[in-house]
Order: structure tokens, then sequence, then C-alpha cells
């Protein structure tokens, strides 16, 4: 049982570290936490719904698509919401402010599109579980857990052996040097968000397979928030470790009978709190100043 349950813990945290890994990208180079990845999360489950439903593709089809679809996404929100404000030297306020008003007017496009009904997605495999060394496992949960290692390991590449990768951590120092060096600070913004903005797409596809689709579907970016804060904020490594033990933290609180489902939010929400007072800078994170 203790098994299982680290394994479903892992599964669900894979999810949380895709998220999570978004937002401490966005932190590293503009150093504010990026709501409106929440709306790009819910845009993209919709659209992996209508990809896979109207156009009859299968799940790899489907979630490139929906990867694509993701990445489109967040670099028109950069360009719309935050790069007039990054010309100007607006305040971080203002950049919360843009985040949370690009997240809703997304969720809000949502419903007048699709109303309040709820939807479901279609039934890409036959089985929805297998057993393996003696352990239940679901198929998505399977598909969620190899996808993330796969796109995470990826991500890591292009961080740290491309020059898109140099031109991103070199953009996380110092904006001003890198610029003056030569290095397109607008491309290489632009492409983060992209970078953001698929694995958004991959982490709404299975926020849509594993829940009911609703316009409100992107307040689970919360969950990756955390994590990202438990971790570090801007710490990559740290947000995924962050994202796994909220995932293992989640299931066993689910699991204990006076916590269960309902109350286990606020029992998470309590431990960030005093993980915070303990530790602000995060597992494997350091002290950050938020963009002035």
């Amino acid at each position: 049982m203790l098994i299982q349950q680290l394994l479903n813990g892992i599964s669900l945290g894979a999810v949380y570290a895709i998220i999570a890994v978004g937002f401490a990208l966005v932190f590293n180079i503009l150093k504010f936490s990026n709501f409106s990845h929440g709306g790009v999360l819910t845009v993209t489950a919709y659209a992996g719904f209508l990809i896979s439903s109207k156009l009859n593709l299968g799940f790899v089809p489907t979630i490139l698509l929906t990867a694509v679809a993701g990445g489109l996404i967040a670099m028109g929100i950069e360009r719309v919401a935050f790069r007039r404000l990054r010309k100007k030297g607006s305040p971080i306020i203002l950049y919360f402010v843009s985040s949370i008003t690009m997240g809703m007017l997304l969720e809000n496009l949502i419903t007048v599109f699709f109303s309040s009904n709820f939807y479901s997605y279609p039934k890409f495999f036959e089985k929805s579980s297998f057993t393996i060394f003696g352990l239940n496992m679901a198929v998505t949960d399977a598909l969620m857990l190899i996808i993330s290692i796969v796109s995470l390991t990826i991500l890591m590449v292009v961080i740290y052996k491309t020059r898109l990768g140099i031109a991103i951590r070199a953009l996380s120092m110092d904006t001003n040097t890198t610029s003056l060096m030569g290095i397109n600070v607008n491309a290489v913004i632009a492409a983060t968000f992209f970078v953001v903005g698929c694995l958004g797409g991959i982490a709404g596809v299975f926020l849509g397979l594993n829940y009911t689709l609703y316009p409100q579907l992107g307040q689970l970016i919360v969950k990756g928030f955390i994590a990202s804060v438990l971790g570090g904020l801007g710490n990559l490594f740290g947000a995924v470790l962050g994202a796994i033990l909220l995932g293992v933290l989640e299931v066993t609180l689910t699991n204990i009978p006076f916590i269960g489902a309902g109350l286990s939010p606020v029992v998470i929400f309590v431990i960030m709190l005093i993980f915070l007072i303990l530790r602000p800078q995060g597992i494997a994170g350091k002290i950050v100043h938020e963009k002035a």
C-alpha cells in the first residue's frame, strides 16, 4: 500500500513538475510569478479536447499539437501583456496584475465559447490500467510520468547544452549586460515563453484527461506555484523536487481518513506557510529579490 501511494504521488507530482518548471523559468528571467499560466492550462486543456474529439486524432498527435498551441498562446501573452511593461521598467505589482488579468481573460473566453458545461476527453486507450510487480497503475498516470520525465530531460538539455539555453541563463543573471553582449533579449524571452507554453500544453492535456473539463481548471496552477515555492522560486531542480514532494504529500493526505480530499488542500497550504517561515528560499533555492 505504501509503495502504491508513493507511485501514485510521483505520477501526480510529475504533472505538477511541468507546471512548476514553467513558473521557475519565467521567474528566472523576469523575476515575477506568471499566474497567466493558469489561463494557458485552461485553454490548452480545451484545445486538446477539440483536437482529439473534432479531428479524431490519437493521443500523440493531440499532445504534440496542444503543446505547440500552448507555446503560441504563451508567446502572445508575453507580447501583449509583459513586453511593454518591461520596456517601461514597470514595478512588480503591474506584472502581477497583468498576469492575473490575462489568466482571467483566457478563462472567461473559455466560458463564452463553451459556457459552464462539463466535457470529457475521448477514450484514447482500450485498457484504463495495468498491473506491474503487483502494483496497479492507470495508463494515464504512467504516461504522465514518462512524458514528464522526457519533457523535463529535453528541457534540461536545451537549458545547459544549447545557445538558447546559454542566453536564457545569461538573461536570468543580468538583462542589461546580456543585451550589451549582442543577445536579442526580446527574442530570448519570447522563446522562453514558447517553451513554458509548450510545457503548459502538455500539462493541460493531462489535466483534461484526469479531470472533467471546466472553465476554472486553470486554478490548479496553484499546485504548481506551491511546488515552485517549496523547491525554491527560480530553481528548476528545486521546482521538480518540490512538485514530487507535493504530489506524494497530496496522495498521502487524501488517503488519511480524517483529512481526505476535502481538507488536504488546507493542510498543504498550512505546511507551505510553515515552510516559508522556516526556509523562505525553498529546498534548493536561494533568496531572490523580485523585480523592482
